[in-house]
C-alpha cells in the first residue's frame, strides 16, 4: 500500500512539548515565579462562547510571571514551530500576549523580566499605536526585534499565532492559521552588520567634476527690452477731491494700484543640463565586519516556556501550546481549533442578537395610548377643566 507523503511526514514529525490543560494537575506544572511578591495570579478558566480551558491572567495592573518546563530540546538542522491560542474576553487595551521560550537553565522560581530568552513571539496592545505581534530573537546575548510591523488582532474572540522558524534561516508568522508575515532571518532582523558599506575613501566630487542639476537656465535667453515695468502705478482713474486743499493738505498724490503690466522678475527658462551625470552615489565596498552565519535559526537548547508579561486589565486566556519540527502537525492542530472558533463566533453573534432583540422588545412591550387625532377633535374645542381631564387620562395611560 504507497502512504501519501503528507502522512508519512506527519508521521515522522515530533511534538516537542503540549499543553491544552485537558489534564488535571495544572499548578503541578506549572511554576509561579517568587522573584518579586506581587506578580499576578493566573487562573483556570474557559474561554467566552466557548469551552476552551486555559490560563487566565485575574488582576488588573499586574506583571505576571508563569512558566513550564519541558524536555530539553535544540532546533539544530530542525523546522520550530511555536503555536498558541490567545483571547483577550476584556477587549484588552494594554497589555502582553506573548510566550517567551527560555533555555533550560532559567529556573521557574527565579524567572523574571530580565531573564535571557531565545524568542519572545505573540501579540502586544497599547492604545491605539501598538497593535503588534512580537517576533524577538536572542542572538549572541542580544534581543533583535523584527525590522516589521506585523499586526494582530484585538478583539475578544479566539486566535491561534503560529510562528515557524526552518533550517534555511527563513521563517513564517500564521496567524488563525492565514500566513501574515514571512521572509529570511537575516534581512527581516539587524542580526548581522550590513554586507555592505560606503567606501571610506570616497567622496562627492564637486559640481565641476560631478554636475547633478538635470535642469539649468538657457545661457542664451536674454530678458526681453519691455519686461521692466514698476509693481505698482499711480491710479489713472483717480482724481483729486474737489475739497483737498493743496495749501492745508499738502499736494493731491493719486493713490498706487497695482500694475497690469507688471511681469515681475525675470528669469531665463530653464533647459537640460548637457553635462548631467545623474544623482550621485556614494559607492559601497564589502564590510570587512560582515561574516555570514547559516545557523542564525538555531539554539543548543529550549527547555522552559513561560508567560511574562505585563497586563493593565486582566482576562486573557492562554491554551493550545504547541511546539513541534513539523508545520503540518501544527496546522493541522489549527485547522481543528478554527472549528472550535467559526462556532465561538456564531455564539457571540447569536447573544449580541439576543441582546438586541431583548432591548428592542422593551420599546415594542410598552402599551399604545389610547388617544390619536380623530378621538381628541380640536383642541380648542374645550375648556380648561376638559382639557385638565384629557391630561390626567394621559398621565394614567403613561
Amino acid at each position: 500500500m504507497k502512504i501519501a507523503p503528507a502522512l508519512l511526514s506527519l508521521a515522522a514529525s515530533e511534538v516537542l512539548w503540549k499543553e491544552d490543560f485537558s489534564a488535571d494537575g495544572w499548578e503541578s506544572r506549572w511554576v509561579q515565579s517568587s522573584h518579586k511578591d506581587d506578580y499576578g495570579k493566573f487562573e483556570l478558566a474557559t474561554g467566552k462562547w466557548n469551552e476552551i480551558k486555559g490560563l487566565k491572567t485575574s488582576q488588573d495592573a499586574k506583571f505576571y510571571a508563569l512558566s513550564a518546563d519541558h524536555k530539553s530540546f535544540s532546533n539544530k538542522d530542525k523546522t520550530l514551530v511555536v503555536q498558541f491560542t490567545v483571547q483577550h474576553q476584556q477587549k484588552i487595551d494594554c497589555g502582553g500576549g506573548y510566550v517567551k521560550l527560555f533555555p533550560s537553565t532559567v529556573s521557574g522560581d527565579d524567572m523574571h523580566g530580565d531573564s535571557e530568552y531565545n524568542i519572545m513571539f505573540g501579540p502586544d496592545i497599547c492604545g491605539y499605536s501598538t497593535k503588534r505581534i512580537h517576533v524577538i530573537f536572542n542572538y549572541k546575548g542580544k534581543n533583535h526585534l523584527i525590522n516589521k510591523d506585523v499586526k494582530c488582532k484585538d478583539d475578544e474572540l479566539t486566535h491561534i499565532y503560529t510562528l515557524v522558524v526552518t533550517p534555511d534561516n527563513k521563517y513564517k508568522v500564521l496567524v488563525d492559521n492565514e500566513e501574515t508575515a514571512s521572509g529570511a532571518l537575516e534581512e527581516d532582523w539587524d542580526f548581522l552588520p550590513a554586507k555592505k558599506i560606503k567606501d571610506p575613501e570616497a567622496s562627492k566630487p564637486s559640481q565641476d567634476e560631478w554636475d547633478e542639476r538635470e535642469e539649468i537656465a538657457d545661457p542664451d535667453d536674454t530678458k526681453p527690452e519691455d519686461w521692466e515695468k514698476p509693481e505698482h502705478i499711480a491710479d489713472p482713474d483717480a482724481a483729486m477731491p474737489e475739497d483737498w486743499d493743496e495749501e492745508m493738505d499738502g499736494e493731491w498724490e493719486p493713490p498706487m494700484v497695482d500694475n497690469p503690466e507688471y511681469k515681475g522678475e525675470w528669469k531665463p527658462k530653464n533647459i537640460k543640463n548637457p553635462a548631467y551625470k545623474g544623482k550621485w552615489v556614494h559607492p559601497e565596498i564589502d564590510n570587512p565586519e560582515y561574516a555570514s552565519d547559516d545557523s542564525i535559526y538555531s539554539y543548543d537548547d529550549f527547555g522552559r516556556v513561560g508567560l511574562d508579561l505585563w497586563q493593565v486589565k486582566a482576562g486573557t486566556i492562554f491554551s493550545n501550546f504547541l511546539m513541534t519540527d513539523s508545520e503540518e502537525e501544527a496546522s493541522a492542530e489549527a485547522a481543528e481549533l478554527l472549528k472550535l472558533m467559526e462556532a465561538e463566533q456564531a455564539a457571540k453573534k447569536a447573544e449580541e442578537d439576543a441582546k438586541a432583540a431583548e432591548a428592542g422588545g422593551d420599546d415594542d412591550d410598552e402599551e399604545e395610548m389610547d388617544f390619536d387625532d380623530e378621538e381628541l377633535g380640536d383642541l380648542d374645542d374645550y375648556d380648561d377643566e376638559d382639557l385638565d381631564d384629557i391630561m390626567d387620562e394621559i398621565k394614567d395611560e403613561l
